[in-house]
Parts: C-alpha cells; sequence; structure tokens
C-alpha cells in the first residue's frame, strides 16, 4: 500500500477533501471533519482512522495497530505502516471511517454529499 493509492481511495468518497495539518500530515476531510490521516514524515507510513464503537476493540488489539494517540477516546485506531492493511481492506475501512464521520454530520450537509 502506499500513499497515492491511498489517496485515490479517499478521493472517491463525495465532498472529500484533503489538508495538511500540524506540519505533516495528510488529513481527510468531509464537511471539514477528519476521517483519517496518514503521517507522512513517518517511515515507514502510519495512518489513523475512525472506526466504530463494536470494533474499536477488536482492531486496536491487531499486531500493528493501537488506540490512537489523542483520539482513542473518539474510538480512532492507529496503525504503525500502512501496508499492514491490503488495498480491499483499506477500501473498506476508509469508507467506514467516512461513513461515520458523514452520519454525524448535519441532515442538510449530508443531503449536500448526496
Amino acid at each position: 500500500m502506499d500513499i497515492e493509492t491511498l489517496q485515490e481511495i479517499c478521493n472517491k468518497f463525495p465532498g472529500v477533501t484533503e489538508d495538511i495539518k500540524w506540519e505533516n500530515h495528510l488529513c481527510f476531510c468531509v464537511a471539514e471533519k477528519m476521517f483519517l490521516i496518514l503521517g507522512m514524515d513517518e517511515t515507514p507510513v502510519t495512518a489513523s482512522f475512525k472506526v466504530s464503537d463494536e470494533e474499536f476493540d477488536e482492531i486496536s488489539v491487531r499486531k500493528g495497530f493501537k488506540p490512537a494517540p489523542y483520539m482513542a477516546r473518539n474510538k480512532w485506531v492507529h496503525v504503525d505502516d500502512i501496508s499492514r492493511m491490503s488495498k480491499k481492506e483499506w477500501q473498506q475501512r476508509a469508507k467506514e471511517a467516512y461513513e461515520i464521520i458523514k452520519s454525524k454530520l448535519p441532515k442538510k450537509v449530508q443531503a449536500s454529499l448526496s
């Protein structure tokens, strides 16, 4: 897995924007709300992403995964190498993260993304 492939996956979702935050983190947002973050200055490239409450504990204990620093209380998971997941799993996880964040947006904003 590489950064460009993750960009392609995330940018297919309606209304997604990219932003650099904290000098070196590529953030994918919907209506200015983050759903996936890449640690661009780390080798290998790391990522943090939103997961459902039900999946948080299960995913957090996988090898290379842990609750995301500062965001664990919001059910975000950190992976120490984006290559730990296949393209297919990234497509699923990114879509789920996007949908979770999108579902918390005001209905009017959600409608504008459809």
